[in-house]
């Protein structure tokens, strides 16, 4: 569907369109539903969390390219029925591109900006892939057929640019030298604006060309990308056209720019006060899409009439270049791409208000007249003048000095053969600047005919990026004999890549009777299909490589194996997802009848494979800058549970560990994403120091300031791990002495930890069991208290590791708010905590007594480091006694709806009656046992009956419990065993026995506690009618 509002030359508004693309593979994986629905040129999004939650915007054209659509023979994507509701690309090109070259045919500036979080679809609506060309190549296409239709009333000249924006730098992407270090300047003149300094400009007369010079500067993309270890997604791509119109007849010349922009990834970055870090984004990563959106914002409260001081523009090198496209001189055109799937509804929602803030921005465009048109017409103005005058001193030349007059018109000569030199130059300036691109053109023509002949002869390694327009851009190929490969290029048999972690010569091609090894040499880092590999392994076609950190390539065999393989497949996600299997992170496709995997659970793996490479660039990095910090994925609370045994939201950190100071971190994914960009600056600037022999090989940069490494953080407590102390035992007044399994996040064992919970008075005293309660609703608006006893931690693996560290314990109540901490023990692997704490409940409500029989208290196990201070209890809100009882309940509701009163008094007059009457059948009995004990001595007996068998069965409860403790240890047990990812047939047959055993010792352990609970109570009931027909 494609909804179209007014024309685009009615006003100098910024246009807005929005565009809805299909669920990739990781939302269909997840069973995504879709948010957004779109009725014309409005769009409504839903909140997943609140299904009467919408919100629902208008723009100038929408675009519905999300479902109803085919693949024809051709790779094209078209609407299933004709007049069908899919936009295809050239849906999007003639209300878009045709303005923007309508635009610029009329002499106005113009530009197109793609808008959108990374992976909606901006490079596809721009660039376009394979068949389904973009707005930018047909943009070039139509542009060059329009200059060809009016050729006879014109004269056209076109120049393309092509750069990049990465961390306030500028790259020329067209450059042919080395890249200049701090990327190139941008300057500003009071005639043409911002430009760039030094940008190449290349001329170019047809629409191949201009495909060429995209494919040149993707190439360039691609290598500065993967040497920079930088991110393509978070980068800005400018291409420039400007093209210069000459009306000879008219003697009018129009110039207009030409800007498509491909912005940034606009993801947000979701912080909470947990994971702010000491370190602003200190990298200017983020600077320019913040400082867009501050521009726009201020635009958009100008042309509401609101009144703005001050439109950041210079705060950013993008707006600075973008200036006249926003509130200047320009027709300005913007296509905001979104994901209609749940899982991004908060990116979705942001990128929706970002486009409605951009319409209500005005421009004030008008026709450009070229500078240098001028210059020719002043020129010929004055070489008119000067014939003039020298006509006049011939005529008068015999009345003149005749030393005065050829002086005077020798100089007027030279003037005017000056004048003609100038003309001549502006004139052949842009036909020797074409001579020149066309030469480059049939050099670059030259190579790719050269490369396509090679990729039919010998087989190559094809690049893989996270951008898949960035994707097998680079060819390397393997030529018959012994090839090395690495950073040095000095030998003739000698592949070139650079990247994080490339040795000099880091491994070694073997093709030999078409057979092709890859052998890796000492300390380089190899690996094939997801396996680090050291030793000379035979290549398959489509087998994957990496290189280094982080350097991705896609193995192509010989031509007589590829077949029409489509190794489409094998994309960035496909690497990083082989190498999360190998580490035991691993989420297989559903198999038939199975369920669906869990949503959460496929979002952490997604976050886990999009952060591993991130990972493996910042230990390389430590690794050159001799930092001694290690960084290791964890997946947090993957094995921990809350205190009603749910699982906990899982989610990634990172731990990060100095080495030689065995000092710990646990960084938010925020965090580290943000750290690492700072890593990258710290590391520029130890290579460009290096490359000027400013320090010597293999020593450490210029050191920074500790308080400004992004590698350093000041010592803080970690949490380590958590177990449960169940409470159920408290809703009868047993006490319970546990040894308790502390887990850490992952599942491993961090320590055993001994608790005691002790029903007690009010002045601490241990009750004893003639005090334990057969029903818990005796509790009921009774005082309640009990102690928290921390004995011991035995086998602490924190500080196993280091002796220099400490731990604490740190646990919550019912309805306390902070938590409260144990007092810190250092140095000692089975500490002796003895910490206890005594709780009352004044007036216990049926809320607690819920909370008593089905929750536990977790017991937090924090590590404590050499120079952090100890966690501190915080009593803010928590009311305590003078002699130190905190108080976790003080009476029921004051005042009770009114509704349940009259209930509640009719349940309360029932259950007195029915009190009553057990009474009196019991006093009944009384005297019955009265009368009978004075005539056979039975009084004593009948007097302890009662006592005695309330004590045999709270005995039973007690010993019950305590075996149910053991069953559900079994059961956490079971819970965690799970098979190896890499098991063979016979492992998974050993999984399968060790699982049977559990579940038998299980089965056992479950039935002899509910069988001996049974005897003991038929016991129980046995002996009580056996005496004198009491209770019967």
């Amino acid at each position: 569907m494609r909804a179209k509002a007014a024309g685009m030359h009615s006003k100098d508004c910024v246009k807005v369109a929005v565009r809805v693309r299909p669920f990739n593979k990781r939302e269909r994986d997840a069973g995504s539903r879709c948010i957004v629905s779109m009725v014309t040129s409005s769009i409504t999004i839903q909140d997943p969390r609140e299904s009467q939650s919408r919100r629902s915007f208008c723009f100038d054209y929408a675009y519905w390219s999300h479902s109803g659509f085919t693949r024809d023979r051709g790779g094209l994507y078209v609407p299933e029925e004709p007049g069908g509701r899919y936009s295809d690309q050239d849906s999007v090109f003639q209300d878009l591109g045709e303005g923007v070259l309508e635009n610029a045919l009329q002499g106005y500036n113009a530009t197109l900006l793609a808008y959108g979080q990374t992976g909606s679809g901006k490079s596809y609506s721009m660039v376009g892939y394979g068949p389904n060309k973009g707005l930018v190549p047909k943009l070039c296409d139509r542009l060059f057929q329009a200059i060809r239709e009016n050729q006879d009333t014109r004269q056209c000249q076109v120049f393309f640019s092509m750069l990049e924006i990465y961390n306030e730098q500028v790259v020329d992407l067209l450059s042919r030298g080395s890249r200049t270090p701090g990327g190139l300047r941008v300057r500003e003149e009071q005639q043409r604006g911002f430009y760039v300094e030094g940008l190449r400009t290349v001329p170019c007369d047809s629409a191949p060309q201009v495909e060429q010079l995209m494919e040149q500067g993707t190439r360039t993309r691609t290598t500065a990308a993967t040497h920079m270890n930088a991110n393509s997604s978070r980068s800005h791509m400018l291409i420039i056209l400007q093209l210069k119109q000459i009306f000879s007849k008219e003697s009018i010349t129009k110039q207009s720019n030409i800007n498509l922009v491909d912005l940034a990834g606009s993801e947000r970055q979701r912080s909470s006060g947990s994971e702010a870090d000491r370190l602003k984004e200190g990298t200017a990563i983020n600077l320019s899409l913040t400082t867009l959106g501050n521009v726009i914002s201020s635009l958009a409260d100008v042309a509401v009439g609101k009144k703005v001081v001050h439109i950041p523009y210079r705060d950013s090198v993008l707006t600075k270049l973008l200036q006249s496209a926003l509130g200047g001189n320009s027709r300005t055109v913007m296509i905001a791409t979104l994901s209609p799937a749940d899982i991004c509804y908060e990116e979705s929602l942001s990128t929706l208000r970002y486009a409605e803030r951009a319409k209500r921005i005005q421009n004030r465009a008008v026709v450009n007249e070229s500078p240098t048109e001028r210059l020719v017409k002043e020129l010929k103005a004055e070489n008119a003048r000067l014939l003039q005058r020298l006509s006049r001193l011939g005529q008068e030349g015999r009345r003149a000095n005749d030393e005065t007059i050829p002086m005077c018109s020798e100089e007027l000569r030279q003037l005017l053969t000056h004048n003609e030199l100038q003309i001549r130059a502006i004139q052949t300036l842009w036909e020797q600047h074409l001579q020149e691109a066309l030469k480059d053109w049939e050099q670059q023509y030259a190579n790719i005919t050269q490369e396509r002949r090679m990729m039919q002869m010998h087989p190559y390694i094809l690049n893989i990026n996270e951008d898949t327009q960035l994707s097998g851009v680079v060819k390397l190929f393997i030529q018959e004999g012994e090839w090395d490969i690495g950073l040095c290029d000095s030998t003739p048999r000698y592949i070139s890549i650079k990247g994080l972690g490339i040795q000099e010569r880091h491994a070694v091609f073997r093709n030999e009777q078409r057979r092709v090894t890859l052998t890796p040499l000492a300390g380089s880092k190899v690996i094939v299909n997801g396996n680090s590999v050291s030793q000379t392994t035979e290549l398959q076609h489509l087998d994957r490589l990496i290189l280094g950190s982080n350097c991705t390539y896609l193995f192509i065999g010989f031509p007589s194996e590829r077949g029409g393989d489509d190794w489409s497949r094998y994309d960035y996600d496909y690497f990083q997802s082989e190498l999360a299997a190998a580490e035991g992170i691993h989420l297989g496709e559903s198999s038939a009848g199975s369920s669906q995997t869990d949503p959460s659970l496929l979002a952490v793996f997604y976050d886990f494979i999009k952060l591993m490479p991130m990972v493996a660039e910042a230990n390389q990095m430590s690794q050159e800058l001799n930092k001694d910090v290690e960084f290791k994925l964890e997946i947090k609370n993957l094995a921990l549970s809350d205190s009603k045994g749910h699982d906990l939201k899982k989610e990634i950190v990172i731990i990060v560990t100095a080495v030689g100071r065995k000092q710990v971190w646990m960084w938010s994914k925020t965090k580290f994403v943000n750290r690492k960009f700072l890593m990258e600056d710290a590391y520029q600037l130890h290579q460009a120091e290096k490359s000027r022999d400013n320090i010597a090989e293999g020593l450490s940069t210029a050191v920074l300031p500790r308080d400004k490494d992004p590698f350093w953080d000041p010592v803080e407590p970690l949490l380590l791990g958590s177990a449960h102390l169940w409470l159920q035992s408290l809703a009868f007044r047993i006490p319970l002495e546990e040894q308790l399994e502390v887990l850490g996040s992952e599942g491993t064992e961090e320590a055993i930890l001994q608790a005691q919970l002790v029903p007690c008075t009010s002045t601490g005293l241990a009750q004893g069991e003639d005090d334990i309660l057969i029903d818990p609703s005796e509790l009921l608006g009774r005082r309640l208290d009990f102690q928290l006893v921390l004995e011991q931690c035995c086998g602490l693996r924190w500080i196993r590791e280091a002796r220099d560290r400490g731990v604490q314990i740190g646990f919550r109540l019912f309805d306390c708010s902070h938590p409260l901490y144990s007092p810190a023990v250092w140095h000692n692997v089975n500490p002796l905590l003895d910490h206890r704490v005594h709780f009352a409940s004044l007036h216990t409500s049926q809320r607690l007594l819920d909370y008593l029989q089905s929750s536990a208290v977790v017991l937090e196990l924090w590590g404590l480091q050499e120079g952090c201070t100890d966690l501190v209890s915080s009593l803010e809100g928590v009311r305590m006694t003078a002699e130190g009882i905190f108080i976790i309940e003080e009476a029921g509701p004051a005042n009770p709806a009114p509704v349940d009163c009259s209930v509640r008094a009719q349940q309360d007059m029932e259950e007195l009656k029915s009190v009553n009457s057990s009474l009196r059948k019991e006093n009944h009995i009384l005297r019955e046992q009265l009368n009978a004990a004075r005539n056979g001595g039975e009084g004593v007996r009948g007097r302890s009956v009662r006592p005695s068998c309330d004590a045999e069965f709270a005995r039973s409860l007690k010993v019950f419990y305590h075996s149910m403790t053991s069953v559900r240890g079994q059961l956490q047990r079971l819970r965690r065993h799970r098979p190896s990812e890499d098991s063979d047939l016979l492992g998974f047959r050993l999984f399968v026995d060790e699982q049977s055993r559990l579940l038998r010792d299980f089965s056992e352990q479950l039935e002899q506690s509910v069988s001996t609970l049974k005897q003991d109570v038929a016991a129980i009931v046995r002996r009580k009618r056996e005496r004198s027909g009491i209770w019967s």
